[in-house]
């Protein structure tokens, strides 16, 4: 299953996206801050400093995994290997309020991130819960 995340409104306060499961459009995203100013998908540059609990994983492709949520304690979706960061999942919420670096889902978009959260949440977990091969990639 390939997933791709396409960031289109970003400011310093949070960044919205859509994600699309094999090409077709699934839902949208609210994360915290992008700050890879100059998108080469690391934070490794004068200026995109990582604040903890405050910054979107970088843009690249990744290996994603159901697993278990030590934290949420129930199986979540996880990003496995994003440099700098651990613990990174999918989750219900509704704005970067609600995160600290993980990617929230919602079925729609709202002026400062999503609604319909857990709703879609369920919808994605039924949509993931089969999967072996799940590759995620933030443009």
């Amino acid at each position: 299953m390939k997933i791709k995340l396409i960031r289109d409104l970003k400011n310093t306060l949070y960044t919205l996206g859509k994600v699309y499961i094999d090409d077709v459009f699934f839902c949208f995203t609210v994360e915290d801050v992008d700050r890879d100013s100059n998108q080469d998908g690391d934070l490794d540059d004068i200026g995109e400093n990582k604040i903890h609990g405050q910054t979107a994983i970088p843009k690249g492709t990744y290996k994603m995994v159901l697993s278990m949520s030590n934290r949420f304690k129930k199986l979540m979706p996880e990003v496995l290997n994003v440099k700098g960061f651990s613990g990174i999942r999918w989750h219900s919420g509704n704005t970067a309020l609600d995160t600290e670096g993980c990617i929230i889902v919602g079925t729609v978009r709202t002026p400062n991130g999503v609604g319909l959260s857990r709703q879609c949440f369920t919808k994605l977990m039924d949509k993931l819960k089969d999967q072996k091969d799940i590759i995620l990639t933030i443009e």
